[in-house]
């Protein structure tokens, strides 16, 4: 059990290292947040969280960084609090309009939207076709993790064991995030999946799926694909 003020510089750290890449240092956290407590005590606390398995230091000299149980208690924190609504949807709204009922223009379109809203691989695999649609390469890759090569084989490694058991997974019409080693896929402690089943326009069931590295911003993805899924069953 932690406690309040150290779910907030548990929290704070989360987003810095989203955003930075970078090991959060006491430093960043006394200029940037404001915790009401001394210096010390904020180190303290992060030693805490460090001994409870939430945060690790890479170098003696470094600031600490996320672990996945860092990151899973970010992500319930945000159900707790209630997902937000992804602010912009119009774009989508309008392909639906034009293009719902033709299902791989309109995935094409979707899985664009996703991509680059959510700087992640946005997949579909479409039941009534037995087919997987990708788009977000681009996207996915301007990630500052891939420009280590180790880390881009390592994802084609995991993307192909993804699509090959996709089927496995015990999906419904609710968000599940997979998070680092809470993967049911082999080789993926640096990446997470947000995945849902959904409708399509023109009724055929397909799992939409954004996958990248597990330092995704989980906040704006996870309210995109639930507002996006919300929408799509809104659909006559």
């Amino acid at each position: 059990m932690i406690a309040k003020r150290q779910k907030l510089i548990l929290d704070a750290i989360v987003k810095e290292y989203i955003h930075s890449v970078l090991p959060i240092s006491s430093k960043i956290l006394e200029k940037e947040y404001d915790f009401d407590v001394c210096p010390a005590t904020i180190r303290n606390d992060m030693q805490k969280l460090t001994e409870l398995g939430y945060l690790y230091q890479p170098h003696t000299s470094a600031g600490r960084v996320p672990t996945d149980k860092a990151y899973r208690f970010f992500v319930n924190r945000l159900f707790e609090n209630d997902i937000k609504e992804f602010e912009n949807l119009l774009e989508i709204k309008d392909v639906i309009q034009e293009q719902g009922e033709d299902t791989l223009r309109f995935a094409s379109h979707l899985l664009r939207f996703l991509a680059m809203n959510s700087s992640s691989l946005a997949m579909a695999h479409l039941f009534d076709r037995d087919f997987i649609w990708k788009e977000g390469w681009e996207e996915v890759l301007k990630e500052p993790e891939f420009e280590q090569k180790d880390f881009v084989h390592s994802f084609t490694g995991f993307l192909k064991t993804f699509e090959n058991s996709i089927d496995d997974f015990d999906l419904n019409s609710e968000i599940r995030i997979f998070i680092g080693n809470e993967n049911p896929v082999s080789d993926a402690s640096d990446f997470s999946i947000i995945t849902s089943k959904c409708m399509f326009p023109d009724k055929n069931e397909a799992i939409l799926t954004l996958l990248g590295p597990k330092r995704m911003d989980y906040n704006k993805n996870i309210s995109l694909m639930n507002s996006l899924t919300k929408l799509l069953e809104d659909i006559d």
